[in-house]
């Protein structure tokens, strides 16, 4: 290759890019600790039957959108797609089950094949949470909760709406997929590819289509709430009373659906159009079954993710600059005084002071250097110093330079570092 770039879908996180990563993520540490999730992690690559059990050996995301590969000893893995699965296997093979319920915190990169666009990655990062155990609406209240919380702790919450919508139990999801068939196959002949493949592995998955075809035939399917049991309206009614009294605003959409058959009762995604299209920046909902998919016992959760790109560019402005670099810079004159300066350059350190330490060229280009990089103050440092266990503070600024102790060194430079 004539041109070294990463890996398309790839993207490096330079130091602008990851204040602003630092700052979703931070926000989102913070904020969640505030209901009592705790911070965990994951491998980024797990055995891939953690993925595919769930999804399914044949689901478009196992056979076309993940990272699998056999390593040496044989062993088929995935990088992680999304990090549910991982966390809820976590739980298992860490006999965790005993001590529910668990509130799980996590950020980290997720990977799918797909083409790349704006906000959406091959590798990506993510912050999501976990509440794993409670099966009653109220767990699901705060976790949308503090979902909301966390958009209005980076000022964006103004810019989402909160999609809501219930797929009901088990039993009332069954008893709207028979109808939801029957409906389709009338028009099969006039579905696209990709829902005529679904329509008999995993129908509910043609509800989120964006096939213009698809649409239109859509427009007149059976309605999943027209199938719920009193169970599952009780649910719902539950969760959104508790959403009212906290406060947060809420959108009722019955396209909303989850196509696999661990989710349940409760789906929601907050959704903006700031980014050019409409797009999800939060997302999630209950997944009762996944635990029992994985060959754990029956254990229920609910949680969401949030892309932290998507979050950083709707935060803009908001998000902050790179932490800026040194004002302060231990030169050293000659060879003689590199080790003595390296020391005194960890002693400032020490007491708190961000310090630049160019380790080569003559005191004349570490002076010119120092400048450049908008350095406000050079301590300088040769044999002369050493001798009188003092230093030469020179301020860049102005020119001005002065004596100063190396006893009084640390609150000299932070009362100059303070001065306008």
């Amino acid at each position: 290759m004539s041109k070294l770039q990463p890996v398309r879908g790839t993207a490096d996180l330079l130091p602008d890019v990851m204040a602003q990563h630092r700052l979703v993520i931070d926000t989102a540490r913070r904020t969640t600790a505030r209901y009592g999730f705790q911070e965990m992690a994951t491998p980024i690559f797990e055995f891939s039957e953690v993925f595919s059990r769930p999804l399914g050996e044949s689901s478009d995301i196992v056979t076309k959108e993940n990272y699998s590969f056999a390593d040496r000893g044989g062993e088929m893995l995935t990088l992680r797609p999304e990090n549910t699965a991982g966390v809820v296997r976590a739980m298992i093979s860490g006999g965790l089950t005993q001590s529910l319920p668990l509130k799980y915190f996590y950020a980290g990169p997720m990977f799918r094949y797909e083409r790349p666009q704006k906000g959406r990655m091959r590798q990506f990062h993510q912050i999501g949470i976990e509440y794993l155990g409670p099966t009653d609406a109220l767990a699901d209240a705060e976790v949308i909760s503090a979902g909301a919380r966390l958009l209005a702790e980076l000022g964006v919450l103004d810019q989402c709406v909160l999609h809501l919508n219930s797929l009901g139990d088990a039993a009332s999801r069954a008893a709207y997929r028979a109808a939801l068939v029957a409906f389709l196959q009338a028009d099969e002949s006039r579905l696209s590819d990709d829902s005529k493949r679904r329509l008999a592995m995993n129908p509910l998955r043609i509800l989120d289509s964006k096939d213009p075809g698809d649409r239109d035939i859509l427009q007149s399917a059976p309605q999943l709430q027209d199938y719920l049991n009193a169970e599952s309206k009780a649910h719902f009614s539950a969760l959104t009373t508790a959403l009212d009294t906290a406060g947060v605003a809420w959108m009722f959409d019955p396209l909303l659906v989850r196509g696999l058959d661990y989710y349940c009762h409760t789906a929601f995604e907050f959704v903006t159009d700031a980014l050019g299209t409409q797009g999800t920046v939060l997302g999630g909902g209950r997944y009762d079954g996944l635990a029992e998919m994985l060959g754990g016992p029956a254990v229920a959760g609910v949680g969401w993710a949030a892309g932290i790109e998507r979050l950083a560019m709707l935060a803009g402005a908001k998000t902050p600059t790179a932490p800026t670099a040194p004002k302060v810079a231990v030169l050293s004159t000659d060879a003689d005084a590199d080790i003595a300066a390296f020391r005194l350059a960890e002693m400032l350190r020490d007491a708190g002071i961000d310090i630049d330490f160019p380790t080569t060229g003559s005191i004349g280009k570490k002076l010119k250097k120092a400048a450049r990089a908008e350095i406000k103050l050079a301590i300088i440092l040769g044999g002369d110093e050493l001798v009188k266990n003092n230093v030469q503070l020179r301020n860049l600024a102005d020119g001005t330079q002065s004596e100063v102790m190396m006893d009084d060194l640390a609150d000299v430079v932070a009362a100059a570092l303070l001065a306008p």
